[in-house]
């Protein structure tokens, strides 16, 4: 089965094609024709985080040559020697798919018309969650190239997403293909990216139970907002644990910052109460120099870690679970990848931890790919949801709540 791929759902266009021989089990081996991925960030920076309307916008410039390019590295675009015409059947059904999208579907035209129908067995495109307005752009694609090359549509959880890219390896001497690793349920996932943090029970394959989630920040959020504080460049992960790795061993902050929830008798979170700690923290200071910057940085991401780790540990423990899964952006964290790691094989001697490769720990359509040749469920209208959860969350956050009033 041969699947193309679309992630459009915050600041980063992916596509993949991916490929492989389905099975009554896991496939034996995942070859990657193509992985293209161009992102927003530094377009955003200026901003200090992602703008939903400028993210929407360039997704639609994106996305057509980013495809054309994901088809060439395929060896997957063959020029026709006439130029194919649609029909007015074929017009209309396209027009209404891109009725909000009018110059991406002239783009779309102009780049694949000309373009032999490339073998594609399926599209998979991300339909939730995140930033409603990005995801529109991927899923009207999806469609669109499923109406004009005949396919079906495959919509994927993007939090599913992040959950297989834990499992992917790469296979011994080569570059494009990867074993995914068998699961052992129950299982316990912990998703930490720039918009969520949630504690995912999977008692058996392709059934998720919300375990808890953050009440107000996500731990990636809460990064980037800290950053903003200490005078740091957005995306504010990288910088902040650049920063922390330079505090002097040993030193502390005189009054170290709280650990927000940890011994609450629930898997929540709320990293936002720590977000103004640290900015009491800066005001203490009358000037506050690179030592102090450092040792604040320190001990946020300290903070933040032992917060992550205990209650991930204590839900493993009162479920007995068989593994702990790591996905999300904001598993490219040094100081978590290593306490996970040290700690798992230190209290959890007969719990396997997976967490993804660095370079798959982003959004990408890889993950995306991977994902739909585990699902294969088509639909045929897709809807982006920017809240959808992978199981029914047990409490509510205080944007909910708020809401409700």
């Amino acid at each position: 089965m041969r699947i193309l791929a679309i992630e459009t759902s915050c600041d980063e266009t992916g596509i993949a094609i991916v490929e492989a021989k389905l099975t009554r089990t896991l496939p034996k081996q995942i070859n990657v024709l193509s992985n293209a991925l161009v992102s927003q960030a530094a377009l955003h920076a200026q901003f200090g985080g992602v703008f939903p309307s400028v993210a929407r916008r360039e997704h639609g410039k994106n996305i057509i040559p980013l495809l054309v390019h994901a088809l060439k590295e395929a060896k997957m675009l063959k020029k026709l020697k006439t130029p194919r015409k649609l029909d007015k059947k074929e017009e209309r059904q396209l027009a209404k798919i891109f009725n909000k999208e009018a110059e991406l579907f002239t783009v779309l035209k102009e780049s694949l018309l000309s373009s032999r129908i490339p073998k594609i067995d399926a599209i998979a495109v991300t339909s939730g969650p995140g930033l409603e307005p990005a995801l529109w752009v991927g899923i009207n694609t999806a469609e669109g190239l499923g109406a004009l090359w005949g396919v079906p549509v495959i919509p994927v959880n993007h939090m599913e997403g992040h959950i297989v890219a834990a499992l992917m390896a790469l296979v011994p001497k080569k570059k494009s293909a990867y074993t995914l690793k068998p699961t052992q349920y129950p299982s316990l996932a912990l998703l930490i990216s720039g918009g969520h943090t949630e504690l995912v029970l999977m008692p058996s394959a392709g059934k998720y139970k919300m375990l808890g989630q953050t009440r107000d920040d996500a731990v990636g959020e809460a990064f980037d907002k800290v950053a903003r504080m200490l005078g740091l460049a957005y995306p504010g992960g990288p910088e902040v644990s650049r920063l922390a790795e330079k505090a002097p061993e040993g030193q502390k902050l005189s009054a170290p910052l709280p650990r927000p929830m940890l011994k609450s008798d629930d898997y929540d979170f709320s990293f936002s109460g720590l977000k103004t700690s640290v900015l009491y923290a800066i005001k203490k200071f009358e000037s506050l120099d690179d030592r102090d910057r450092e040792l604040i940085a320190k001990d946020f991401e300290d903070s933040v870690t032992e917060v992550l780790v205990a209650k991930t540990l204590r839900a493993a423990k009162q479920y007995k679970v068989k593994e702990i899964i790591l996905g999300g952006g904001v598993t490219a964290n040094k100081k978590i990848r290593k306490t996970f790691e040290t700690t798992v094989a230190r209290e959890l001697s007969g719990t396997s931890l997976f967490i993804p490769d660095v370079h798959l720990s982003g959004d990408n359509g890889l993950m995306i790919g991977v994902a739909a040749l585990l699902r294969r469920k088509t639909k045929k209208h897709i809807k982006a949801q920017g809240t959808l959860h992978l199981a029914k969350p047990v409490t509510k956050t205080l944007a909910e709540l708020r809401k409700k009033k």
